[in-house]
């Protein structure tokens, strides 16, 4: 059996937040594969310690922790900084969506998570990774956002405006940290992942017949985004939010 080589180094450094599984997984794994260093975080630390061995621990470093708790935030950076000396980029996926309901009824203490979680940490991870190293250095922020952001999405609200507040989020970065640091978000359709397994578990032809390109997403439709938008090519892109959505939004209005 030959072994394939790995990627040259690129010399650039990210740290992707919720990644020890799908969409924050197939992030890592697309900046791995051209050879970028990566710190990824997540609460569970074995699921964690897995992820690391499948990217490659000669590359790959985890953090366990909750996005939302400062302390885990600032430990995640500096073992970055300490691991690989820099932070070039940040991808805030971290989120949670622990409802399904009418938000009229919503208890507000799980909004509150929803927010924490989704919104507060994803703002904590890039001002602290602008304080470490961008604002001297430069580099850029993917913000993991959703199409439930840009339009109603009814039974999970309280995530739909967590996300809208994200595309916001990226719009007040990307001016604020500008010219530096270019600040960008991806808004996804349903991807194939353990979060969003209720929305197509049991019916996945089905769901997939409603997308114009005729099948759900998979991680690495997000990664190949990511990696653009932390790439070269898109150095003339901020303070933008890419669909990524099989073409669902095609049929908007479409009786």
């Amino acid at each position: 059996m030959t072994s394939v080589e790995p990627p040259e180094l690129s010399g650039k450094v990210a740290l992707v937040t919720g990644a020890s599984r799908g969409i924050g997984y197939g992030v890592a794994e697309a900046l791995v594969a051209r050879g970028d260093r990566v710190c990824i975080t997540g609460r569970n630390e074995e699921a964690l310690k897995e992820a690391v061995v499948k990217l490659g621990a000669d590359r790959v470093i985890g953090v366990a922790g909750k996005a939302h708790d400062e302390a885990h935030q600032a430990v995640a950076v500096q073992r970055t900084m300490e691991a690989f000396g820099r932070v070039d980029y940040l991808v805030n996926n971290a989120g949670t969506n622990p409802v399904f309901g009418p938000i009229a009824d919503l208890d507000l203490d799980v909004a509150r998570k929803v927010f924490e979680t989704n919104v507060i940490s994803a703002l904590g991870f890039a001002q602290r990774t602008w304080h470490a190293w961008q604002k001297e250095n430069g580099g850029a922020i993917v913000n993991i956002a959703s199409v439930a952001g840009v339009s109603a999405s009814p039974f999970i609200g309280a995530y739909g405006v967590s996300k809208a507040a994200m595309i916001n989020l990226t719009l007040q970065l990307a001016h604020e940290f500008a010219p530096r640091v270019r600040v960008n978000a991806i808004a996804p359709a349903v991807v194939k992942t353990k979060f969003a397994q209720a929305l197509y578990e049991g019916r996945e032809a089905e769901a997939a017949a409603a997308y114009p390109l005729g099948r759900l997403g998979v991680p690495s439709d997000i990664g190949g985004a990511a990696a653009f938008l932390t790439s070269d090519q898109s150095d003339w892109i901020t303070g933008q939010t890419l669909v990524v959505d099989g073409g669902i939004f095609l049929n908007a209005g479409v009786a």
